[in-house]
């Protein structure tokens, strides 16, 4: 069984997905992580010719494992967890994101870890282009001001200097670039459950969706 959440930048997929993995005993699957792990290699490689990295790409070993509250990243090896949270990451993400080549590798990888288990997995086109025949699909938004405050929040402990304009900003520019990219754009899938977290509390976000969840599944 796959169960997705798309939605915009700092809509609380990940903390949502996250807990939703640990009250209903599934494994979590991060999306955003694993273009956030090509982007911090591509930074690290040759970041001014994008071909030279995907000719290496075939090459990149990459590895996953969530083990509450964390989805740990390796790539060759390497423990790239925490480093591909910084704002210089996410300033070239929906660059990453926005390339076909870049889409493919994660896409492929994504669908052969779901073959077995029960996931949750949180992105921004699982329900309309990687995952399409899921079982249940959310859409989670909230307004530009809330996100921005809770991804300032999460970056405070990691990055000092990041003002919270600075992530407001970043945040305008990734739905902009999410939302325009030719392949695969963030968009709510048809068949997805709107679920709109502006002014609700993270336990009344996560029990309505619970309660959906269980209620499918019986």
């Amino acid at each position: 069984m796959i169960i997705v959440i798309d939605g915009p930048a700092g809509s609380g997929k990940s903390s949502t997905a996250k807990k939703i993995a640990e009250l209903l005993d599934i494994q979590y699957l991060d999306s955003g992580a694993l273009y956030r792990a090509l982007t911090f290699l591509w930074l690290r490689t040759e970041p001014s010719d994008l071909s030279k990295f995907f000719e290496m790409l075939p090459d990149v070993k990459l590895e996953t494992e969530y083990v509450h509250p964390t989805f740990q990243v390796k790539m060759n090896g390497e423990d790239i967890t925490k480093e591909i949270r910084s704002q210089e990451v996410a300033n070239h993400v929906s660059e990453m994101a926005a390339e076909p080549k870049a889409r493919s590798f994660v896409n492929q990888y994504m669908r052969k870890l779901v073959k077995h288990d029960t996931y949750i997995a949180d992105g921004r086109d699982l329900g309309t282009a990687v995952f399409p025949n899921a079982d249940l699909k959310f859409y989670m938004d909230a307004s530009l001001e809330e996100r921005a405050k809770r991804r300032y929040r999460e970056l405070e402990s990691i990055e000092a200097h990041v003002t919270f304009e600075d992530v407001k900003q970043n945040l305008k520019e990734r739905d902009y670039k999410d939302s325009n990219r030719s392949a695969d754009p963030l968009k709510k899938d048809d068949g997805a459950i709107l679920i709109d977290t502006t002014g609700k509390t993270f336990d009344e976000q996560i029990s309505e969706m619970v309660e959906i969840i269980r209620e499918k599944s019986n």
